[in-house]
């Protein structure tokens, strides 16, 4: 089913992100490539003439309704649900109740059809979103963004499993749901043999990039405006800091790269961007400690996250991007690096031989002599100058293929989809 912008199918669509607001900077506690996703569907959406309201739930000074941004028909709801401050996601499910409760009470007085499709990100947020649904009498589309059996098929080592209710939470959904999103096919694969989802309601939409934001630039002017030395050998890791996303491998590998050629310790920089989070927050320094354990404590440099602009030049300014998951179901990061022009090294897991695609480097598993030897293999190749701007080149290209145009071409198909396969099934919701 072709969609236009011209002619969307639906008017107005509730997006739910029970979990984290998309008005928090990804790689800060539990927001990262979600909340990037929401922000970006979100906008295009209202740009083709669709209204977006989004509910998340209220933390912080933040508890009233505001616009995502100015002149669109996006509007971010803050739910009151539990307290006010951060809570961790494996304690949200408790006050997964209240924030029904009180989502109910934010739309009783609108009218039956309001929305024409609400879409629920992650499980916690489709439990609420099942009863919205039910109160408009609209589908339910779903997306998972990770989930528990995959993850607890790839657990990195001293991981804490996912509870077995997440397992049962995302079952009844993949039963209930109108329609299914997956982020690539890998993970439609994974929702119809792990959750024996109906394949006629799973519907792919790979997760796209910002190609305005994230482009090839000057790596020498980068450099000068971050203060690192033209000839530095940058690598570059960004995500939540906690044992899923694997920035210990970067980190024991760049020792091992050091080990290898001495020579490379008065040149190399491990930059290292984002916040602690999940099981990374019961032990904070970690990651640290760690450095000093592999005597490189002077080389990696730790920071906060950073703006989507500011993450752009440092992306650019580096000579490779490390994604060392245990598990993603894309990989936002490998895909704005490739778009600004620069090599990937990657784990091969979930979907991120789909991001990566044939113009980077991936990594079977996690042994940090691998990681160095492929790191290596790398930065070899980038010694050509002519290999480095054909390899930009090329990684460049590939992302151009990801935009969040895209995405949403392939979102509007689903809902579409859910509408029309509702009103054949006469409404009856799952």
């Amino acid at each position: 089913m072709s969609t236009t912008a011209a002619d969307p199918p639906v008017n107005r669509v509730a997006m739910i992100s029970l979990h984290t607001s998309p008005l928090t900077r990804p790689g800060t506690g539990d927001a990262g490539g979600l909340n990037v996703y929401v922000v970006e569907t979100a906008t295009r959406l209202a740009r083709r003439g669709t209204e977006v309201d989004i509910f998340t739930r209220a933390t912080g000074a933040v508890r009233e309704s505001v616009e995502l941004a100015p002149g669109l028909d996006v509007t971010v709801h803050h739910v009151p649900a539990g307290p006010f401050e951060g809570v961790p996601k494996d304690d949200l499910p408790g006050h997964l109740c209240a924030f029904a409760d009180d989502l109910s009470r934010h739309v009783a007085g609108l009218a039956e059809g309001h929305y024409d499709v609400i879409h629920a990100h992650y499980w916690l947020s489709g439990q609420a979103g099942g009863l919205t649904a039910r109160r408009f009498d609209v589908p339910l589309v779903q997306t998972m963004h990770t989930m528990a059996r995959v993850k607890n098929a790839a657990l990195a080592a001293g991981d804490t499993p996912e509870p077995q209710q997440r397992v049962e939470g995302e079952q009844e959904l993949v039963d209930a749901a109108d329609a299914l999103v997956a982020n690539t096919p890998a993970e439609a694969r994974d929702l119809i043999e792990r959750y024996a989802a109906a394949p006629e309601r799973v519907h792919v939409a790979p997760p796209g990039v910002a190609l305005e934001t994230f482009r090839p630039g000057d790596r020498d002017a980068a450099r000068r405006e971050l203060g690192l030395p033209p000839d530095a050998v940058v690598l570059l890791f960004v995500g939540r800091i906690q044992p899923l996303k694997g920035p210990d491998v970067l980190v024991r590998a760049a020792a091992e790269l050091v080990r290898r050629d001495p020579g490379l310790r008065d040149r190399l920089v491990v930059s290292v961007l984002g916040g602690l989070s999940g099981s990374g927050l019961a032990a904070p320094q970690a990651l640290q400690r760690l450095a000093v354990a592999e005597g490189i404590e002077d080389l990696v440099d730790f920071g906060p996250p950073v703006s989507r602009a500011e993450l752009a030049q440092r992306m650019v300014a580096a000579d490779l991007v490390a994604v060392p998951s245990h598990n993603e179901s894309f990989g936002l990061v490998a895909i704005e690096a490739l778009a600004c022009g620069t090599p990937v090294v990657a784990a091969r897991v979930g979907g991120l031989p789909l991001a990566v695609g044939e113009v980077g480097v991936l990594v079977d598993g996690h042994d940090p002599g691998d990681w160095a030897s492929a790191l290596q293999g790398a930065l070899h190749r980038l010694e050509d100058p002519t290999e480095r701007a054909a390899w930009s080149a090329r990684a460049a290209e590939h992302a151009q293929a990801y935009s969040w145009d895209r995405t949403v071409d392939a979102l509007l198909e689903a809902y579409a989809a859910a509408v029309d396969a509702r009103a054949h099934r006469g409404g009856h919701h799952g």
